[in-house]
């Protein structure tokens, strides 16, 4: 007789193996609808997509299926409640817009005519993020079929944004809006990747983001370096020692204040973050440098992930043009961006960056800073009981040990945890070379079809572990 849990697999990926096909025929009419939110011209698409999406939610079973208007584009939610009055609330979180593309980028084929080479399915969005979307669809009737029931374990909500690739101006201002629809206990978010095709991993926390621009002002205009250099102070000069004080000889931020709070990793991490199969080597390449370089005592994959960190992204300030101009410029401007961990408060970091400053520049500069909107950064703690459900989910569906990972970007993930007080998990199938972003991008059928197994998983381990904490 077969195990329980050989039974519940073997249910599962017959009733996705059933599906596949439709799968995949309704993913490529989705992709075929050039959903791209950062051109004005493509609004009516990104329209379209919201309501083909909601209307093929309502398809799956769905009883709820909205499109959620802001001020740019729209979203779209759905819930479907569980018949167990006691089961936890599930949002899922994903987006429908994507990146911009045309076949002149170096594409093979039409961007937003999807094409299946191999085993791949080539197409704008197809792993970012409408493929990692969809295969939830096909995921909850997997759920349905193999355990019988007529409403999912959970009671599942989605919520799918249609303004991630720019920016997602509005997005929290939505959250806020519809906090009460959206309360849920936990949140997965399904727009991350694992580490390779042979090495599922979950992701278990996003950077935060703070980014400021300061401007330095010396003389009222650009002054003759001849009569005036060497006695009055120059912007520029200021400027680059700004940048120089930014870090310690130990490349820590010198900022006070900065790494107040900061969730240190602990031994268990840096353990697992060290069982990954890294190659520097190849991670030099991909980052197309010649050289590693950061705070000391960490390695590479804990300075990108569980850091926080300090760049310059952009100086300037005197005369940029051909030969010579001798002069000593009245202005000059750095632009900085500060990923942050867990624990740290981005107001309080732009507070410390603000009253740093002023003691680093000399008498006679004056100064402007403005800070954009931050990103808080997001982290759930191995232990907690919904990340446990996703690792046993998807080391079912991929039936080999599930490592874990973080993300050294940032997203809009932080916003729902912040303004509905639930944990965030990552559910992503991509992988590297789907080339989010890049010509050509991709998803690995096999793969998609785990994630939808991984899915159907989910619910049920969820619903029997939930209350369940350590």
């Amino acid at each position: 007789m077969n195990h329980p849990v050989d039974s519940a697999v073997s249910a599962v990926r017959t009733c996705i193996e059933q599906h596949r096909a439709a799968f995949l025929d309704d993913l490529v009419e989705w992709l075929r609808i050039p959903s791209v939110s950062a051109q004005p011209e493509h609004a009516p698409d990104v329209r379209r997509s919201a309501d083909w999406l909601a209307a093929k939610l309502k398809e799956t079973g769905f009883p709820a299926a909205e499109v959620w208007h802001t001020p740019g584009a729209p979203a779209v939610f759905a819930e479907w409640p569980s018949a167990d009055p006691e089961a936890p609330t599930v949002l899922v979180y994903g987006h429908h817009d994507v990146q911009p593309a045309a076949r002149e980028d170096g594409w093979d084929s039409e961007p937003f005519e999807p094409v299946v080479r191999g085993n791949r399915l080539h197409a704008r969005g197809a792993a970012d993020d409408k493929g990692q979307v969809f295969f939830h669809t096909l995921g909850v009737r997997a759920h349905l079929a193999a355990t019988g029931r007529t409403t999912p374990a959970v009671h599942l909500k989605l919520l799918i944004e249609g303004e991630e690739e720019s920016g997602s101006p509005h997005f929290r201002d939505l959250v806020e809006q519809h906090a009460r629809r959206l309360a849920a206990d936990a949140v997965i978010v399904s727009d991350t990747g694992m580490w390779s095709e042979n090495t599922p991993t979950v992701c278990t926390g996003m950077r935060g983001l703070a980014e400021c621009e300061i401007r330095l002002y010396g003389p009222d205009q650009d002054i003759h370096s001849g009569s005036f250099g060497g006695a009055v102070p120059n912007p520029a000069t200021a400027v680059a020692r700004l940048v120089a004080a930014l870090h310690d000889e130990h490349e820590r931020v010198a900022v006070p204040g900065f790494y107040d709070g900061v969730v240190e990793l602990t031994d268990r991490e840096r353990e697992l973050f060290a069982a990954l199969p890294f190659d520097e080597e190849r991670w030099l390449r991909t980052a197309k440098s010649h050289g590693t370089r950061g705070e000391a005592g960490y390695s590479t994959l804990e300075r990108v992930w569980a850091r926080p960190t300090a760049e310059v992204n952009g100086i300037g300030g005197g005369y940029q043009g051909p030969g010579s101009k001798t002069v000593v410029p009245s202005s000059a401007m750095v632009k900085l961006s500060f990923r942050l961990v867990a624990g740290q408060d981005p107001e309080h970091v732009a507070d410390a960056v603000r009253d740093w400053v002023p003691g680093q520049l000399p008498d006679g500069i004056r100064h402007e800073i403005s800070f954009s909107p931050a990103t808080r950064p997001c982290l759930t703690p191995l232990d907690h009981p919904a990340l446990r459900s996703v690792v046993r989910a998807m080391g079912r569906a991929f039936g080999t040990p599930v490592l874990f990972t973080r993300e050294g970007g940032s997203g809009p993930a932080a916003d729902l945890q912040d303004v509905l007080g639930a944990p965030v998990l990552f559910l992503g199938i991509s992988v590297p070379s789907d080339g989010w972003h890049a010509p050509n991008e991709k998803v690995e059928l096999d793969l998609l079809l785990k994630g939808a197994e991984t899915s159907a998983h989910l619910w049920g381990d969820l619903a029997e572990h939930w209350w369940h904490a350590p």
